[in-house]
């Protein structure tokens, strides 16, 4: 593999994963008050406090991913989130049988892009990149 190809996939990695998580985001930053509610049904504390911090973690760390910037800490952040996220609202194990294919399913997906999260995390943005352009300086 080229350089240049593995940068151009790094990009576009970047940008798949980022699609998770920015339209999250912001879905979550525009209608605080039902996230919160959301997120108080689910017995989470601070309920309007932690969906203003969940909905600017997801939307700021999916546009740091697409542009680049700062994605070995993004990339762990974010990664640690859906570890979080999946163990709250993806508790497969402790939901009714008629639940229990779906979420399993959705778990999984998680653990996935935790794994591409991660990557970001060790491997770094790629040439395409706020932070490598930021390294030639």
């Amino acid at each position: 593999m080229t350089d240049k190809y593995a940068s151009y996939i790094s990009l576009a990695g970047r940008i798949l994963l980022a699609l998770m998580f920015i339209p999250a985001g912001f879905g979550k930053l525009a209608n605080i008050s039902g996230t919160a509610g959301y997120f108080a049904s689910s017995g989470l504390p601070f309920a309007s406090v932690l969906a203003v911090l969940v909905g600017a973690l997801e939307l700021f760390g999916g546009l740091a991913l697409v542009v680049g910037f700062q994605v070995r800490w993004v990339g762990l952040a974010l990664a640690l989130f859906t570890l979080g996220a999946n163990l709250v609202a993806h508790a497969y194990w402790a939901m009714p049988e008629a639940q229990q294919m779906v979420n399993q399913l959705l778990f999984m997906k998680n653990i996935s892009v935790m794994g591409g999260m991660l990557l970001i995390s060790a491997l770094g943005a790629g040439a395409y990149s706020v932070d490598a352009l930021r390294s030639k300086r």
